[in-house]
């Protein structure tokens, strides 16, 4: 019997495919992991931009510049793992 508490799509899968939907879900999981420290960064970070933003000359603003790729970081693989590990839900 099938068990019920998996999704439709996921019940009859072959063991070749199960494997290859936990090792989906491992990356997913990974790839959260590395937007949550990248988040803890982000909060260290925003100490100084604000500092940065209002004493540096010109276009000279690292800080700034440190925040928008860690924050870049964080919004990409925060949703590619949250995909990953959710998967696609086909249409029945």
């Amino acid at each position: 019997m099938a068990n019920t508490s998996l999704p439709l799509a996921e019940r009859n899968l072959t063991p070749d495919q199960v494997e290859a939907l936990d090792k989906r879900r491992e990356w997913g999981l990974t790839l959260q992991v590395i937007a949550g420290q990248f988040a803890v960064i982000c909060v260290l970070l925003s100490l100084w931009v604000g500092q940065d933003l209002t004493y540096s000359p010109g276009w000279a603003h690292p800080m700034a510049y440190y925040m928008a790729i860690a924050l870049g970081i964080v919004f990409v693989c925060g949703l590619t793992g949250t995909l990953m590990r959710t998967g696609t839900r086909p249409i029945d």
